[in-house]
């Protein structure tokens, strides 16, 4: 039952990593279709904070050991 439910976390925890990568990628897609600046400091900002979030998702994930560090 611990081992079922560990697992579950784990893959919940890779599921909204992932889903929040993909949410970084359309924002780099919508710049790199859209915007005919290539580097708008607001859009930089928002990107580098977006980023340095979900470093810091994906690090707790692996201290807490719910996916490897090569995930």
């Amino acid at each position: 039952m611990a081992s079922e439910t560990v697992a579950n976390h784990q893959e919940k925890a890779l599921a909204l990593l992932q889903a929040d990568a993909e949410k970084i990628l359309r924002l780099i897609k919508v710049q790199m279709d859209h915007l005919t600046m290539p580097q708008c400091p607001l859009y930089e900002e928002v990107l580098d904070t977006q980023m340095f979030g979900l470093s810091r998702e994906v690090d707790f994930a692996v201290r807490l050991g719910l996916i490897a560090e090569e995930q």
